[in-house]
């Protein structure tokens, strides 16, 4: 397989996985994705900033987020986030230190 179309298969899978979180599954929370999967729709809007700063793209980390849900990120909180009870607020603590909070 050639490079631009590895690059292309690999752009579409983060399109269908960016739809699958913010369209098919916008019930299931960030603090479960970082618990269970140690990455959550945030960690992806980083991701892609940093990706665009990597190439010269002046992005912020709100500008990341809003191109990533679609919409300016409280405005996602507001629609779809649930307060979280101690025990995931502790789980998730940890696996951000684990997995974010690494250098």
């Amino acid at each position: 397989m050639d490079d631009q179309t590895r690059i292309e298969l690999e752009a579409a899978a983060f399109r269908t996985l960016r739809d699958h979180l913010m369209t098919q599954r916008p019930d299931v929370q960030n603090i479960d994705l970082m618990n269970l999967a140690g990455f959550c729709r945030n960690c992806l809007s980083r991701w892609y900033q940093e990706a665009a700063n990597a190439r010269g793209i002046e992005m912020t980390k709100d500008e990341g987020r809003a191109a990533f849900y679609g919409m300016p990120y409280d405005d996602w909180r507001a629609q779809h986030q649930t307060e979280a009870d101690a025990d995931k607020k502790a789980a998730f603590d940890k696996a951000f230190a684990d997995n974010v909070g690494k250098s």
